[in-house]
C-alpha cells in the first residue's frame, strides 16, 4: 500500500541518479532505503565494488508503472521528474512492457546510464531540502567545484569514503569554477 501521494513531498536536485532520489525519499519518510526499494519487482542485485561495498553510483531504472509509484512517494508530477532525473526516461530490455503493470526497477552503474556521477554538495542540499543528506548526481568533471561552499565533489564510482576536497583555503580554484560557467 503506497502512502497518500505527496504526503512528504520530496523535489529532485538537478541531475540527480534516481536512486539517490529514492534514499532521500526514503530519509524523509524515516525508513531505510531497503524499505523504500520493496515498492519495487527488481530484476538484478544493486552494484558493488570487489570490496563488497555497494556503489554510490548506483542508479535505479524505472519502467512505466514504477515511475509512477516513485512520483506517488515523493509527490512530484512525472514531467517535473522527467527534466530533472537524467535517468528517468531511459528504456531497459530487461524491464517489462507498459501493459505489464508491475512496478519493476533495474540496477545499473550510472556512469553508464548517463555520464560521469559524483557526490552533491551536502550544505547545497540541506539549503534546497532542509536535510543535509549524500546526494548524488550526474556532473561533468569540469563543473564539480562548489563554489558557493568550497568544496571540490568527488567521484562517486571511487570506492573510498570522501564525498569532497576542502578547497575554501585555495581561491583560485574557486575563481576558475566562476568564470568557467562563462567559458560553457
Amino acid at each position: 500500500m503506497l502512502p497518500h501521494p505527496g504526503f512528504v513531498r520530496t523535489a529532485p536536485l538537478q541531475g540527480e541518479t534516481t536512486s539517490s532520489l529514492i534514499c532521500r525519499i526514503a530519509s524523509r519518510y524515516g525508513l531505510e532505503a531497503k524499505a523504500l526499494r520493496s515498492y519495487w519487482h527488481w530484476r538484478n542485485h544493486q552494484p558493488k565494488h570487489e570490496s563488497g561495498a555497494t556503489r554510490a553510483d548506483a542508479e535505479v531504472l524505472l519502467n512505466a508503472a514504477g515511475r509512477q509509484i516513485l512520483a506517488g512517494l515523493c509527490g512530484i508530477e512525472e514531467d517535473v521528474l522527467a527534466r530533472a532525473l537524467p535517468s528517468w526516461a531511459r528504456e531497459e530490455a530487461t524491464l517489462p512492457a507498459e501493459g505489464d503493470g508491475v512496478p519493476t526497477a533495474v540496477w545499473r552503474v550510472g556512469g553508464v546510464v548517463a555520464g560521469p556521477v559524483a557526490f552533491g554538495c551536502r550544505l547545497c542540499a540541506a539549503q534546497r531540502t532542509g536535510t543535509a543528506v549524500q546526494v548524488v548526481r550526474y556532473a561533468p568533471r569540469w563543473g564539480r567545484v562548489c563554489a558557493r561552499h568550497g568544496q571540490w565533489l568527488l567521484d562517486a564510482d571511487a570506492d573510498q569514503p570522501h564525498e569532497h576536497l576542502d578547497v575554501r583555503h585555495l581561491p583560485e580554484v574557486i575563481a576558475a569554477q566562476w568564470r568557467w560557467t562563462g567559458v560553457v
